[in-house]
C-alpha cells in the first residue's frame, strides 16, 4: 500500500501543478482509495500507533460526528445561498467547537 499511496501523492501533486480542477483531483483520490482499500490501510496503519492511535480510529469513524458535519455543510449551503455568509462563518466555528469538544470529552472518558 506504501507504493499506491506514493503514486496517489505524485498524481494529486501532479494535478495540481498542471492546475486541473480540484474537485476532480478530489473525486479520484476517494475512488482509488476506495477501490483498493487504501483508506483502511491508512486506518490500520494510524491504529498500530500505542495508546493514541486506537481512540483516534475510534473518534473517526463515530457516526454522530459525521452526521453533524454533514449537516453542518447542508444548512452552510443554503444559507449562503440566501446571503447569510457572515452568520455561516459563526455557524461553523461553532459548530468545529462543538466537535473538538465531544472529541476531547471522548479521549478524557476513554482515559480516565
Amino acid at each position: 500500500m506504501v507504493p499506491l499511496w506514493l503514486g496517489i501523492g505524485a498524481l494529486v501533486w501532479l494535478g495540481l501543478y498542471l492546475n486541473v480542477d480540484k474537485s476532480v483531483i478530489a473525486g479520484s483520490v476517494v475512488v482509488i482509495g476506495i477501490l483498493s482499500n487504501a483508506f483502511a490501510w491508512l486506518v490500520g496503519m494510524v491504529a498500530l500507533v500505542p495508546i493514541i492511535g486506537p481512540l483516534i480510529v475510534k473518534i473517526l469513524s463515530i457516526g454522530f460526528i459525521w452526521l453533524l458535519n454533514a449537516v453542518g455543510y447542508l444548512v452552510a449551503f443554503v444559507a449562503i445561498r440566501r446571503g447569510y455568509s457572515k452568520d455561516v462563518i459563526t455557524y461553523r466555528g461553532l459548530t468545529i467547537a462543538l466537535i473538538v469538544g465531544i472529541v476531547i470529552g471522548f479521549i478524557i472518558g476513554k482515559v480516565i
